[in-house]
């Protein structure tokens, strides 16, 4: 049976960024289950245990106490069972080594922290809406960094 939302999947250490986050989401007219984890850990945690509804899209802050981004998804993607997430690198770094070592690593897209509200809502809308099997397919550095 298919889902019928979408399910996502923030980690991301600053509590104010998952409340803006999330808020986001509830104003979107996208029919979608949002989680939220507070560090890296937390969110491994979960996604290893055998019966975790696994994320459509998984929003992963670099910057996390415990367990950091780039470690996540070093573990993400060495696990086989987690090759449908698409992950969206979510930071308010933009630094290039970031952005290379994350497009190397495998994430998605790169997504700088948008500092206002509006600017959210429409980049999780345009997240959220790709087909990732199709975004993917021809995945290049220029269509890796998603510039707003």
């Amino acid at each position: 049976m298919e889902k019928e939302y979408i399910h996502i999947i923030l980690a991301d250490d600053d509590e104010d960024d998952r409340l803006f986050f999330t808020d986001a989401f509830e104003e979107l007219k996208i029919n979608t289950k949002v989680s939220t984890f507070n560090d890296g850990v937390e969110l491994m945690d979960y996604l290893n245990q055998t019966d975790a509804v696994l994320p459509n899209v998984l929003f992963l802050d670099l910057n996390m106490p415990k367990k950091n981004g780039i470690e996540c998804l070093h573990e993400i993607k060495k696990n086989e069972r987690f090759n449908d997430i698409a992950i969206a690198i979510f930071s308010t770094s933009s630094s290039e080594e970031h952005v290379e070592e994350t497009f190397v690593s495998g994430a998605n897209i790169y997504i700088k922290k948008p500092s206002d509200f509006n600017t959210l809502k429409k980049v999780l809308s345009d997240v959220v809406t790709i087909n990732w099997q199709y975004h993917t397919s021809g995945l290049n550095k220029d269509n890796f960094l998603l510039r707003m």
